[in-house]
């Protein structure tokens, strides 16, 4: 079966769903929790509060190795996952993920120097190293905004919430819990990656028979 990833990130983790199937009829491949940062290294989850403490140049270092760390570990967790499904004679075609509204172009300091922007330059490392993973991995990209993600998915679809929300409580069934929040629009974000690879195949397909 042909399936898609969606991931939804958070400070270090990710929650994961895989799927394949259709609105009418979805399946459920993967359900988990991702962890994003080597396992050695528990404070890359918030690199720029594990530096708060440390002053000019020994913090930038310990940031910027946090941020390596994070995108070292972030394609390896994907390969993992693609490895899982294709354990389990899956093809994955897609990669879906939630994204942030993005940065201003602040340097490290200027991020250290405030503490709200810590939180968010964190927030979006994590969300910026799983777009970055599925251009490592080869991965077709699709992506749905973190703050809007269903809302987005209904338009992306070209459907209506009250199907969309049929398929993931289908979903929920075939998963158990948890499922939250963060496994629907991970899952919504998987099923944008799937139909867009469906409509990639079905373009190719026409322009090799034309």
């Amino acid at each position: 079966m042909r399936v898609a990833l969606g991931w939804k990130a958070h400070s270090g983790w990710a929650a994961l769903v895989a799927l394949g199937g259709d609105l009418r009829e979805p399946r459920l491949v993967e359900r988990s929790r991702v962890e994003l940062v080597p396992a050695g290294e528990p404070w890359a989850r918030a690199p720029f509060h594990a530096a708060d403490e440390l002053g000019g140049e020994a913090g930038r270092k310990l940031v910027e190795r946090g941020i390596a760390s994070v995108n070292r570990r972030v394609p390896e967790a994907m390969r993992e996952a693609v490895a899982r499904a294709a354990s389990d004679g899956h093809e994955v075609c897609g990669c879906g993920v939630l994204i942030g509204s993005g940065l201003p172009s602040w340097t490290i300091d200027e991020i250290r120097a405030v503490h709200f922007r810590m939180h968010k330059a964190e927030g979006e490392l994590f969300r910026e190293a799983l777009v970055a993973g599925a251009s490592a991995c080869e991965l077709p990209l699709a992506t749905l905004p973190d703050k809007s993600a269903l809302e987005a998915a209904v338009r992306e679809l070209a459907t209506t919430r009250v199907r969309l929300d049929d398929a993931l409580a289908a979903l929920g069934k075939q998963a158990g819990a948890p499922w939250g929040k963060d496994q629907k629009e991970a899952a919504a974000a998987a099923f944008v990656a799937l139909s867009a690879a469906a409509s990639t195949a079905t373009t190719r397909a026409k322009r090799e028979k034309a």
